[in-house]
């Protein structure tokens, strides 16, 4: 064995310890557009919106099954495709709906599990919105990294879902006339490689 052959071993190792590290990535908020179904009159048909404003940032360790994820949603860009409805939704006291002004943000923090392959299938979290904090563990449905070709730096993707009680955040509006409370959370999420 050569006097290089502990210095090549040494750096290889040092290698493989960089590539096991946690990488943070960056929401990029022009690919990521958390949407919500929810019900309108028990069934009547289905509203649909999007949060146009989304930051945050993704850990994630493929080799040590680990990451964690930290987002935060501007409630006043809900966009339901409806001028009048966007106001309502984010200034409306009465009922209540966002209240923007009072509760700006809604924040979710979760750690990723259910690792295949490298790739997680769940994240196990907690959703603070409307000045209310409750449980919310996303379904992901797809889970890609990868070199983004315009770009060339490396980008990783999903689509997740979950459903959750609004009424449990306070969120009531419409209940007395048999709105369901359910809502069906669909999102669509890409971060950038922050390094």
């Amino acid at each position: 064995m050569t006097g290089r052959t502990p210095c090549l071993l040494l750096l290889l190792g040092i290698a493989q310890m960089a590539a096991a590290a946690p990488i943070t990535y960056e929401i990029d908020p022009n690919h990521t557009h958390p949407m919500f179904e929810a019900d309108h009159l028990d069934g009547l048909s289905t509203w649909r919106a999007i949060f146009r404003k989304t930051t945050g940032s993704v850990i994630l360790d493929a080799s040590a099954s680990q990451g964690s994820v930290d987002i935060l949603i501007d409630m006043s860009s809900v966009d339901f495709g409806h001028d009048k409805l966007n106001d309502i939704a984010v200034n409306s006291a009465a009922p209540p709906i966002f209240e923007a002004a009072k509760y700006p943000v809604a924040h979710y923090q979760g750690t990723l599990e259910q690792f295949v392959g490298g790739s997680p299938h769940a994240v196990v979290g907690r959703l603070t919105m409307h000045g209310v904090t409750r449980p919310v563990t996303l379904h992901i449905d797809s889970f890609k990294c990868m070199i983004n070709p315009l770009t060339k730096r490396e980008v990783c993707g999903a689509e997740a879902s979950a459903d959750l009680d609004r009424s449990e955040f306070g969120i009531t509006v419409g209940k007395p006339y048999g709105f369901r409370m359910n809502v069906h959370l669909r999102i669509q999420v890409e971060a950038i490689r922050a390094d």
